[in-house]
């Protein structure tokens, strides 16, 4: 098992550095000045030329990425104009927002973890229970509302569905308030209730499309031999479909669910627009549309670095549920 994670993490760690790599020549490499686009419009030619030596532009290129992936683990020298040192780990000043990119994702990040991680685990319980009792209910009325289910959440669109939630239960209803961000370490239950449209929303698409999976994946399995193997030698019901059967149906769910946290996790754009709220990717949306460059590129890695993260999850929930990967 530790080969298995030693090899995980370095397939990791190379993963990151291409990423780091390729994106750093895409957003600095280029043939262009990224100095116009970042700072403010009443930047002066004498203001420009020294946020060109702050961001070290004038240095051949793979110094501008050393210095720049130093800098994240070591910290770096801003300037007094910047606010001073800032501590690793650092992604860079942004001269749009006048402050510290690691600043600015230190507010973000919390937003989107709140609306990702609560609404995953909605979907996961609700989408995954429906379709395993869909299919060990197979042509009841419970089986067809469950498939009239997933068919209305993958036709649908997030936007669609969340200004509906906002004008039934926000305007007409007035049943929770207007969705917002408030720490769950000032107040759990306002925390909950400016989040929850945004966790429904979230749970209602995706679970509709676990549900149509695990249905699937449960209904091959129950046609499996082992599974009838196991029913010939009078093994009880909720130990054939628990321990056999589940375990064997879970393993390609547990695979798009990690890529579906892990991409949700680098960005929720169209849930934090449609509510409102500013999380990790409504950040790197303005990022672009103003050239905010070190907000951009620190955006990329954090969203590398999620879904990278999620892989590694997934690899070892792999390996618990079946042994033989670990072999691999």
């Amino acid at each position: 098992m530790t080969r298995f994670l030693v090899r995980r993490l370095l397939t990791a760690v190379l993963t990151l550095f291409a990423v780091s790599v390729l994106s750093f020549l895409m957003f600095f490499g280029l043939p262009r000045d990224p100095v116009s686009g970042m700072c403010p419009k009443n930047c002066n030619a004498e203001r420009m030329e020294r946020v060109r030596e702050e961001l070290g532009l004038r240095d051949p290129l793979p110094e501008q990425y050393a210095n720049y992936m130093k800098g994240i683990v070591t910290g770096r020298d801003l300037g007094s104009s910047q606010g001073g040192r800032c501590d690793a780990p650092c992604l860079g000043y942004s001269y749009v927002n006048s402050e510290a990119v690691t600043d600015t994702l230190t507010r973000v990040l919390p937003v989107t973890l709140s609306i990702v991680i609560p609404a995953a685990v909605l979907w996961l319980v609700l989408g995954v229970g429906l379709g395993m009792i869909s299919a060990l209910r197979r042509g009841t009325l419970l089986d067809r509302l469950a498939i009239g289910f997933s068919l209305a959440g993958a036709s649908m669109q997030l936007y669609f569905v969340g200004a509906v939630l906002l004008l039934i239960f926000t305007y007409n209803l007035r049943i929770t308030p207007t969705p917002g961000y408030t720490s769950i370490f000032d107040n759990p239950l306002k925390w909950a209730s400016g989040l929850v449209l945004a966790w429904v929303c979230l749970a209602f698409l995706f679970s509709a499309i676990y549900a149509r999976l695990s249905r699937a994946q449960m209904l091959e399995t129950l046609s499996e031999d082992f599974v009838r193997t196991a029913r010939a030698k009078g093994v009880a019901k909720r130990k054939v479909y628990g321990r056999h059967a589940l375990r064997a149906a879970i393993t390609p769910i547990v695979t798009i669910a990690g890529l579906d946290v892990g991409s949700a996790l680098g960005g929720t754009v169209i849930t934090e627009t449609t509510f409102g709220i500013q999380g990790l990717g409504r950040t790197a949306v303005d990022a672009v549309k103003s050239g905010d460059l070190p907000t951009i590129m620190a955006t990329v890695l954090i969203s590398a670095v999620f879904i990278v993260v999620a892989n590694i999850v997934v690899d070892l929930l792999y390996a618990a549920i079946d042994p033989r990967v670990r072999l691999r």
